[in-house]
């Protein structure tokens, strides 16, 4: 079992590594996630979750840890430290932009310098102070050490050489208003990578007209149970997953699956909460509420998609477990060496402040989960549903697309194309109906349904036995039935139809046809486009697969396949180095959607189907595919771009700020460019929008 905690006081990566081990300490724990952007942890427990020694952990490592109900929505970061330190640090500033003679005395240097010192920068020393009882480092050490560097030397400065010595009382001031600023804009751009969840949450209206005792009463969404009538005005927001029982509507489902059409719905049919009734009264049976309905569990998700760690982010970490230690020591050797080789100790220490000062590892814990965050997040708006960050990662790579034909290249709605029946027409069909009434096969499901068009009622049969991928037999009036293709039969038939057995003789033989999906062929041009090859795994006669493929321009056709033999080919494609995805939406695709290096559920399949997968097309059109590709290349792009300004900064400022060619300020400068930059650089990803 897993369980997700709010973690409060992280700062950069090296955060990240000290709040996972800490976690990982507790006894029970097999493993721990903490995302830097979500500022979310996911625990994976051996057995039941000991909640009060995990938030002690977190509270011994310096940080705070809630438990999800007693999680509150993340405040708006506010500006007014940001404001107070800019006016503070103003004054010290001019000096540097107006010319010497707005120097102020160094009493009224500390006294503007000293507030933003120890009030404003009071949550640097917090935390510091934390990681360093802790034998850790985090970027807070950093700035905490860097700004009491200068503001102890100008205090040493002052007092040795008087009010005209050249004091850096500015130099602390400014970065940590700088720090601040980058925080708050940080924090403000955290917010915009999570605003689809946002949207997705405001679609929950918060009451709904219930029928009870024989009339219409509003009531809390809350206590709405499974099994009421909920009545909808048009305008309104459907409250909860149901049945239309009256009355007829056309709904917007644009963002929850991404479907801009507005689509007809009428009596018998489902509608999802969060969708707008846009044209009708209707009255629905509720299905599920809470937790359970589509909403809910899209929203579950992608948060947990957005939460969840990209394998390329563990080699991040791994990085920032150990920058810390390695800053402090290059800043030690900046003062040694700066000291013994210059002799000027008070410019020494400026180079080491400027060092520990621009060493900040933010940017690297922000550059991959931010970009996830917002990839995952314009995913869901087209209704690709994703459902962790590897699957996003991985999608970019893909170099094979392997698709099942019923269902997911065509409509999943087979018709009776020819039926040559021997013997008794009536019986015969009572044998097809009896045989098939109780399975949920496609062509099942139309055999039956033609009997009862003929009016023929179900023969009894007994010791019926599915035989999964092949057909289904049993036993009429002492004799033995067979029903399924041509694989089934103990006799060389041809391939293509169905037949029915009775004692070994053939007493119907039905061909079937199921329509093409009209986007098929759009959504395979594009793939190629993109350089990926298809396949296409079916259960169909060899004849009948080829021509759907050619049809389509398929690539490739593995025709006759049973379930199983699906997903033994998806691994031995995949282990010879082939990066594979499976699209499919049935039961019988489930093996080979797990096989697959991303598994694709179609959202008209079963939930079988869809657990299996790990990305989920929430409405049934392929040209999604290519989307979710496409997608997933541009934010495996933003990831690494983001890695390389985050180890820019670092590669290239360390050594200057060392030096001696940085400034603390100017270091102060850049170490907030640098977080907030990557963050930028991610929320790019929002104007990303599919082909015409």
């Amino acid at each position: 079992m897993n369980t997700t905690y709010k973690i409060s006081g992280m700062t950069c990566a090296s955060c990240v590594a000290r709040v996972e081990k800490a976690l990982k300490a507790v006894p029970g724990v097999t493993s721990v996630s903490v995302n830097l952007a979500t500022e979310m942890a996911t625990v994976d427990w051996q057995n039941k979750a000991d909640n009060s020694a995990l938030l002690k952990a977190a509270d011994k490592a310096g940080y705070q840890a809630s438990l999800p109900s007693a999680q509150v929505k993340t405040e708006s970061p506010q500006f007014w430290p940001v404001l107070l330190g800019l006016a503070l640090s103003l004054p010290l500033v001019l000096p540097m932009l107006c010319g010497h003679s707005f120097m102020l005395p160094a009493f009224w240097q500390w006294v503007l310098a000293s507030p933003v010192q120890f009030y404003l920068g009071a949550r640097f020393y917090r935390s510091g102070f934390k990681a360093a009882i802790n034998l850790a480092g985090n970027m807070d050490l950093l700035v905490a050490i860097g700004t009491s560097a200068a503001y102890g030397l100008s205090l040493y400065l002052w007092w040795r050489h008087g009010s005209h010595a050249e004091l850096y009382f500015e130099s602390s001031a400014v970065i940590i208003t700088l720090v601040l600023l980058g925080k708050f804009l940080e924090q403000r751009a955290k917010q915009q990578t999570t605003a689809t969840i946002r949207a997705l949450e405001k679609l929950r209206p918060l009451r709904a007209q219930v029928l009870r005792q024989g009339a219409w009463t509003d009531v809390a969404l809350a206590d709405v149970r499974e099994g009421d009538e909920v009545r909808v005005l048009a305008g309104e927001t459907i409250p909860v997953d149901g049945v239309i029982l009256e009355g007829s509507t056309h709904v917007d489902e644009s963002l929850l699956t991404g479907e801009s059409r507005l689509l007809a719905r009428t009596v018998g049919e489902k509608v999802i909460g969060g969708a707008i009734n846009a044209d009708g009264l209707i009255q629905v049976e509720v299905s599920a509420v809470g937790t359970e309905t589509m909403l809910s569990r899209v929203i579950r998700l992608v948060e947990e998609a957005q939460g969840e760690k990209a394998p390329i982010q563990r080699i991040v970490d791994k990085v920032s477990a150990v920058f810390v230690p390695v800053v402090l020591v290059v800043a030690l050797a900046t003062l040694l060496l700066w000291g013994f080789m210059d002799g000027d100790w008070e410019l020494a220490l400026l180079h080491a402040a400027s060092v520990l000062v621009i060493a900040c590892p933010c940017a690297l814990g922000l550059a991959t989960p931010t970009a996830l965050m917002v990839g995952t997040g314009m995913a869901a708006r087209q209704g690709i549903l994703i459902k962790n960050a590897e699957a996003l990662e991985t999608a970019h790579g893909l170099k094979v697309i392997a698709f099942d034909k019923t269902g997911t290249l065509t409509m999943g709605h087979p018709t009776i194309k020819e039926a040559v029946l021997v013997g008794e027409t009536a019986l015969v069909w009572a044998l097809l109906r009896g045989l098939q009434e109780g399975t949920t096969h496609p062509l099942a499901r139309v055999v039956v349904q033609k009997a009862k068009e003929l009016g023929v009622a179900a023969a009894t049969i007994t010791g019926i036995k599915v035989l999964p991928g092949l057909g289904i037999e049993g036993v009429f009036d002492g004799k033995k039935l067979l029903l399924g293709s041509a694989r089934l039969m103990p006799q060389k038939l041809p391939e293509g139809f169905s037949y029915l057995l009775m004692d070994g003789a053939i007493i119907a033989t039905l061909s079937f046809t199921d329509a093409i999906r009209p986007e098929a062929p759009a959504a395979l041009r594009e793939l190629k486009e993109l350089g990926i090859r298809t396949l296409m795994l079916s259960g169909d006669a060899q004849k009948t697969a080829e021509e759907v493929a050619k049809g389509l321009g398929i690539d490739d056709v593995r025709a006759g396949m049973l379930p199983g033999e699906k997903a033994v080919e998806i691994k031995r494609l995949s282990q010879l180095g082939v990066h594979i995805a499976m699209v499919g939406d049935g039961i019988n695709d489930a093996p080979a959607l797990a096989a697959a290096d991303v598994g694709i559920a179609m959202g008209s399949g079963t939930d079988v189907a869809m657990e299996a997968a790990s990305i989920t097309l929430m409405r049934s059109d392929l040209r999604l595919i290519p989307m979710a590709i496409d997608i997933s290349r541009r934010t495996y792009s933003k990831i690494r771009q983001n890695l390389f300004w985050a180890f820019a900064y670092n590669v290239i400022g360390i050594p200057l700020a060392a030096m001696g060619e940085l400034s603390p300020m100017m270091a102060g400068a850049a170490m907030a460019l640098s977080s907030v930059s990557v963050i930028s650089n991610a929320l790019l990803l929002r104007l990303w929008r599919p082909r015409p």
